[in-house]
Formats: C-alpha cells, sequence, structure tokens
C-alpha cells in the first residue's frame, strides 16, 4: 500500500519549511526568511502513531501574484492540494488573517480534501495570544491548532489530527488493486511510452520523437499470462535548469509520486546517448524510495556492436550507478520488440525478491557464518559483537541487526553483511535496508 500524503500549504513565510522539517527529524528543506526560498514540493517521511506518512513541503501560495517563480511555486503547491490525502493549512499568528488567507482556504474548500487549520508561531505555551482567534472566522469544519514549528509546541495534536483525518478516508474504502505498479522513468524521448506501447501490443500512449511529450502520469492496466499490471508512464524528468514553464515542473513532481505509488521502477536509459549525470539522478530517486529497480537499456537496435559491447555498456552502467549493483539490465528495443517480452518474467522477478522474508534462523546462520569468514571489527581495543538479525519489513527488505555498539559497526561491515545476503538469498532488483541497535533498543 502506498503511504498517504500530507500536504503543508499557505502563504509564503509562515513557517512551512520549519514545520516539514521538525516533522521529518531533519533539515531537508532550506529555512529562511525571505518568502520564496522553498520553490519545488520537497518529499519526506514521518512515521506518527504506527502510521507512515509522506511529507510534502510546498511554496507559498501567492493567490494573485504575476511573478513566474511566484506563479509556479503556487502551480505546485496546487499540484500538491490535488494530489494529498491530507492538507495542513499553515498561517501566521503574528501577521494576524489575511486577505490571501482567506483566499487560499476558499481555494481548499473547494478541493474537498480534509483540511487541518494550523496557526503557527504560537511559541509561548499555554493559551495562544488572541489573534489566534481570528482564524475560526475561516469556517473550517473543525477547531484551528496553534502550533509553533520552531519549538514544537502543537505538532503533536497536529499529527494526531492527520492521522484521525486519514482513518476517516479509509471507512468504507473500496479494496485495494492487487496488481503489481511499475513506473516507467527516465530522461526525455528515452522511449518511456514506446516500451508501454510494445508491452501492450497497442498503441495506448502518445509517442513522440518532441521531447517531453506526456506531460502527466498515466495508469495503464493490463492483465495477462504474467498477471496483473498496472503501467504508470511518467513524463522524462529533466535537469532542473532546463525547466522553463510550469507544466515542466509538474511532469518531474508527478514522476517523483509515481515512483512513490511503485512497486517496481523501469529505468528507461538510451543507448544512444549513454548513461549521463541526469540518468544517476533519476535512478537516485528509485533507490531511495527503496524501490525495486530494473535498468532497462532502450534503442539497442541503434547501436553498433561488437563482441564487447555489452561487457563495455554494463561497466559504465556499474561504474555510474555503483550504489545500485543489485539492479539487472536488460538490453531491448522498444521499435522492433527485442527483448520487450522478457521485461514481464524481470518485473515479477524483482518484485517478488523486493517483498521476500527470511526466517531469523537462516538469518542468525548466514550471520554466524559471515562473522567466522570475516571477523567484526574493533577499535581502540574494543570488539564489536553482534547478537542477532531479524527482519521487519518487505520493500525493500529491511532488516535490524542488534549489537554491543553501533559506533563499531563500521559503514564497510555492514556492506559486508549486505553482500552476505545477497550471496545467500539473492534479493536481485531490491535494495536492502539495514538498521542497526544496540541491544536493548526497541525496533521500529
Amino acid at each position: 500500500m502506498s503511504k498517504p500524503i500530507i500536504a503543508i500549504v499557505g502563504r509564503p513565510n509562515v513557517g512551512k519549511s520549519t514545520l516539514f522539517n521538525k516533522l521529518i527529524g531533519e533539515r531537508r528543506s532550506i529555512v529562511e526568511d525571505t518568502p520564496g526560498v522553498t520553490r519545488d514540493r520537497i518529499y519526506g517521511e514521518c512515521e506518527w502513531r504506527g502510521r507512515k506518512m509522506i511529507l510534502v513541503d510546498t511554496g507559498g501560495i501567492e493567490p494573485k501574484t504575476n511573478d513566474i517563480i511566484l506563479s509556479q511555486m503556487r502551480a505546485q503547491a496546487e499540484l500538491a492540494i490535488e494530489s494529498a490525502n491530507v492538507i495542513v493549512f499553515l498561517c501566521d499568528v503574528r501577521a494576524g488573517l489575511t486577505a490571501d488567507d482567506r483566499e487560499i482556504a476558499t481555494t481548499l474548500k473547494k478541493s474537498g480534501k480534509p483540511v487541518i487549520l494550523c496557526v503557527n508561531k504560537c511559541d509561548n505555551v499555554g493559551d495562544p495570544p488572541m489573534a489566534f482567534y481570528e482564524f475560526y472566522e475561516l469556517g473550517f469544519r473543525e477547531d484551528p491548532i496553534s502550533i509553533s514549528s520552531s519549538h514544537g509546541n502543537g505538532t503533536g495534536d497536529l499529527l494526531d489530527a492527520c492521522v484521525e483525518a486519514l482513518n476517516e478516508q479509509e471507512v468504507g474504502e473500496e479494496e485495494e488493486d492487487d496488481s503489481i505498479k511499475i513506473a516507467v522513468i527516465g530522461k526525455p524521448n528515452a522511449g518511456k511510452s514506446s516500451i508501454i506501447n510494445r508491452l501492450l501490443c497497442e498503441n495506448r500512449l502518445i509517442v513522440s520523437e518532441i521531447a517531453g511529450t506526456t506531460r502527466d502520469a498515466v495508469d495503464t492496466q493490463v492483465e495477462n499470462a504474467y498477471g496483473k499490471f498496472t503501467f504508470i508512464d511518467t513524463a522524462g524528468i529533466r535537469r532542473q535548469s532546463k525547466i522553463e514553464d510550469k507544466i515542466e515542473h509538474f511532469s518531474v513532481l508527478r514522476a517523483h509520486m509515481a515512483v512513490e505509488r511503485a512497486n517496481v521502477c523501469l529505468l528507461m536509459i538510451d543507448a544512444t546517448t549513454g548513461i549521463t549525470d541526469q540518468d544517476t539522478k533519476i535512478a537516485g530517486i528509485a533507490h531511495e524510495a527503496g524501490k525495486a529497480t530494473i535498468i532497462v537499456v532502450n534503442k539497442w537496435d541503434r547501436i553498433e556492436k561488437d563482441n564487447s559491447t555489452v561487457n563495455e555498456f554494463n561497466n559504465k552502467i556499474r561504474t555510474e550507478l555503483a550504489y545500485m549493483t543489485y539492479a539487472p539490465i536488460l538490453y531491448v528495443s522498444a521499435k522492433t520488440g527485442q527483448r520487450v517480452e522478457t521485461l514481464y518474467e524481470r518485473i515479477l522477478y524483482v518484485y517478488g525478491q523486493s517483498v521476500m522474508r527470511v526466517t531469523t534462523g537462516m538469518l542468525n546462520d548466514v550471520l554466524g557464518d559471515a562473522m567466522i569468514r570475516v571477523q567484526p571489527p574493533t577499535d581502540k581495543g574494543r570488539r564489536l559483537k553482534i547478537y542477532y538479525m531479524t527482519q521487519i519489513g518487505v520493500a525493500p527488505p529491511t532488516f535490524v541487526i542488534f549489537c554491543n555498539n553501533v559506533e563499531l559497526f563500521h559503514f564497510s561491515y555492514q556492506r559486508y553483511i549486505e553482500n552476505c545476503l545477497r550471496e545467500t538469498f539473492g534479493f536481485s532488483g531490491t535494495p536492502i535496508k539495514l538498521i542497526i541497535r544496540m541491544k536493548g533498543d526497541d525496533a521500529d
């Protein structure tokens, strides 16, 4: 199940990025007192009362601005509203209730989404300042919540309200689609729409040699001998400096969201241009999201080949995507259909690997053998002691390892343990997440 999305919206400079950073527990958004600093939506994960949520920090909404950058920020915020399950509407108690707040409130009510009104910068503990009560005039169903994003006051009440709104939404929902969802990602003109058309054996998506034809994320469902699949075709992801209009901004942001929704990602690489810096950035989106991934090198029919061509291309990919050595590489031609049919089998395989569970007993057999082959590291007379390992999640496979000292568990030894897991169990096509805990700590 994809995680629900909570969008934080409001005028510029009301504290959205500060609240976002506080809720995800890290400084990911730039925080500055200049309006308009956050120009793109930024994603982060938050967990509260056992619910995992995707938080979206947005640029401030300027309802009547003609400024190009501010209007693009407004467009992105509107996209966040459209995509969100719940909206957090942030206002500033120091500025009081403004005309822009009223206009944004009207827009949010029209969206039909649950809205949680939060009045920020109520920094003193106790009763909020008198200006807080002005915000009741906005007429939302629930009472506004007073918070301080800089101090964290009231954020628990805010998250409680988010969880309750999500729980209300889930009552009476239809049974979730059980198809495997595949996000087809890559640079513009890499052949994403063409590969889906070939897989479907029909022209369901617009195909053009003009880069950027696909503006939106489009879902296409298919059921065949291999199973049930939903393909999510995404607009090509461009370099940020190349994005000149708000529609292109939408395309990039929808691609991020498509990855979040997917079970498997097909990373499309254009064989005629080779792997580029932009390909590595796009791959990083799928890797950071923990998604099973297949690297699909398209337009292979256009390449002059000899006995070393495949090996040379493999080496380039493995060098540039050194963090994604787990992803299988497939050379195809969407135009001729070369090896496209094998994608279904590959998708099923990597999806199965991403949701595979291993018993604690088998894991600790592998762990014990690994420690015999390579002794745990030592530092200044202290030796790392590893007690046991257990699996706590899938997609990606997630393991907790309990030890005597987290600091002694160096990254290189973590990588060694990961390699041992892959040697024994495979986990082909999927990242692996290791969580290191001192014995006695609770696993997440």
